[in-house]
């Protein structure tokens, strides 16, 4: 259980608690790849299991015939295990009694993920089709399909904002592929790249442009033409070559580097950033032009810890995926309450992996993965906790280049990215001190 959790003594009951919300409350149970929802209200009574006695039948073996009760209430939504074979999982924890409060709080019966949240943090669906490479059916991803549905149709240049690993590629790839746009979808990488070569890599070049240019490229957006580019980290673009950008989104026209003609293109830009584009305008490392010109949509691409719901389905998809190199795998009850618990600051990605080392540790031979794999597998500090030393040395470096993030990661030979991380860590440090 979180530090903010709290025991009421006499009760047994633990209490999660974020945000006070009074409902209508929102149920979402996920099992593998199925979801179901239903909306109950205060003082309503409702029973979760795989028996007739169950007010809410739910399709898992691992699930007894009345498992858990939820009760709705003024003050949140009580659960109380209804002395279940298998138990009920709340932050990784069995539980027999919790009160669940707030924003979207989550538990585990069987094998299955239970979601609560209030209505307020949901909305109809409309068109609820699922969209092909968007995994999970919790409110954050249905609204995100909408959003994607919404805007995939025009020609308007998108944003994608999330954090590393949330998958901003693949809502770059749905809106392509749902604006039905004639062209590829081509996807470059700009955050490592110097002026020399992004303008290679997005403006092409012709033959003897510079050393080593034995031969004409066309570059990204010739390639995309009629189709869509996505630029991901555009936030890392060279600053030299944002000037250049912002001029062929403007004309829809690119001139490679070394030739004197143009050429127009019919290009739509989707762009993604896990960094604060507004900060970097501040600093003066993005163009604020530019940002008014790739932003005309912006689209956010949640974090895991708030889909924890999706993690049943993205689990099966994971372990689908190896099933050819690592067998057949199933995960337990338990494993998906630590997997519930777990922070998740690598996102889908990190997921990913874990449940591929998590599969690995489980063995050839067995086809269940236990909450005691997915602890061999998660790993053992927080990703986004820097070394001391780390903190101490981009301090000074900072101060030695008079606050120039840009000359400062330089001097550290790291990327931005790297040294902001350490940057913030250093902060948090300082506020724990």
């Amino acid at each position: 259980m979180s530090s903010n959790d709290q025991k009421t003594h006499g009760l047994g009951t633990e209490r999660l608690s974020t945000a006070r919300s009074t409902g209508p409350w929102q149920l979402e149970l996920s099992s593998g790849a199925h979801t179901e929802r239903k909306i109950f209200a205060g003082g309503e009574v409702i029973v979760l299991g795989t028996g007739p006695g169950a007010s809410v039948r739910v399709d898992d073996p691992a699930v007894s015939a009345r498992h858990v009760m939820l009760r709705a209430t003024k003050s949140g939504v009580l659960l109380r295990d209804l002395d279940s074979t298998n138990g009920v999982y709340v932050a990784g924890a069995r539980v027999q009694e919790a009160l669940l409060t707030g924003v979207a709080v989550s538990f585990v019966i069987g094998r299955t993920a239970v979601s609560v949240c209030p209505m307020s943090e949901t909305e109809d669906d409309g068109d609820d089709a699922q969209i092909d490479g968007l995994v999970g059916r919790s409110a954050p991803m249905r609204q995100l399909a909408r959003e994607i549905r919404r805007f995939a149709p025009l020609s308007a240049a998108v944003l994608l904002c999330g954090e590393s690993g949330t998958g901003k590629d693949v809502v770059a790839s749905a809106l392509h592929r749902l604006g039905e746009r004639p062209g590829r979808l081509v996807a470059l990488n700009v955050g490592g790249l110097s002026e020399t070569l992004a303008d290679s890599e997005l403006f092409g070049h012709s033959k003897g442009a510079f050393t080593g240019a034995l031969c004409a490229r066309d570059g990204a957006f010739r390639e995309a033409d009629k189709g869509s580019l996505f630029l991901d980290e555009i936030g890392e673009l060279d600053a030299a070559i944002q000037v250049k950008l912002l001029r062929v989104i403007e004309d829809q026209a690119v001139r490679p580097l070394g030739a004197n003609g143009v050429h127009k293109v019919n290009v739509r830009v989707i762009s993604a950033t896990c960094a604060p584009l507004e900060e970097r305008i501040a600093t003066g490392e993005f163009r604020h032009d530019l940002l008014y010109r790739i932003a005309t949509v912006r689209l956010t691409v949640p974090p895991l810890r708030k889909r924890l719901s999706d993690i049943p389905a993205l689990a099966e998809y994971w372990l689908r995926r190896h099933e050819a190199e690592l067998g057949e795998k199933r995960l337990t009850g338990p494993a998906i309450a630590r997997l519930l618990a777990h922070r998740w600051y690598g996102n889908v990605r990190e997921l990913g992996s874990v449940l591929y080392r998590a599969a690995v540790e489980a063995g050839p031979r067995s086809v269940s993965v236990d909450a005691r794999h997915v602890d061999l597998a998660l790993p053992q500090t927080a990703v986004s906790t820097a070394p001391r030393d780390r903190c101490a040395e981009a301090r000074r470096l900072l101060e030695a280049h008079h606050g120039n993030v840009s000359a400062a990661a330089r001097a550290a030979k790291v990327p931005r990215t790297t040294f902001r991380t350490w940057l913030k860590a250093s902060s948090g440090a300082e506020d724990a001190a």
